[in-house]
């Protein structure tokens, strides 16, 4: 339903609430001839780096089991069995565990090593001091 205001009412069917949405009016050639603000325009430093390596990083990184299997290799600081890997996460099955570490391995942040019948997974130090670089980009 508009209102005078130029908004469209919705109804938040989960908390019953009635909120107010903004309608946009402005066509696709009015919003590239803007210029962008201050806080809009990329850092220098940013600029002039090949940031593509990150990317891959940061997905393998996006995923809260991933991190907790990262944060357990670095708390132990040495290479742990994937036997030891799976019993630190309980709560999934070792297929599942299996695909964690093989995408951490993909995105570099994890070494392998086959030792017989078993996996041993360690932090690729590489990766690690990728990450310390990209945080110096961002100047913190």
């Amino acid at each position: 339903m508009p209102c005078s205001h130029g908004s469209r009412l919705c109804i938040d069917k989960r908390r019953y609430k009635i909120q107010a949405v903004p309608v946009l009016r402005s066509t696709p050639a009015a919003d590239s001839a803007k210029r962008p603000s201050a806080c809009c325009v990329p850092s220098t430093r940013l600029l002039g780096k090949d940031l593509s390596g990150f990317a891959t990083l940061f997905k393998a990184l996006g995923d809260e089991t991933r991190l907790r299997i990262l944060g357990y290799l670095l708390a132990r600081g040495d290479t742990l069995c994937v036997c030891e890997i799976e019993a630190h996460v309980k709560d999934l099955s070792q297929p599942t565990i299996s695909h964690h570490l093989r995408l951490l391995r993909e995105a570099g942040l994890v070494t392998a090593e086959r030792r017989g019948t078993w996996v041993y997974y360690a932090v690729n130090r590489v990766a690690r001091d990728r990450l310390v670089q990209f945080v110096s980009y961002l100047g913190a």
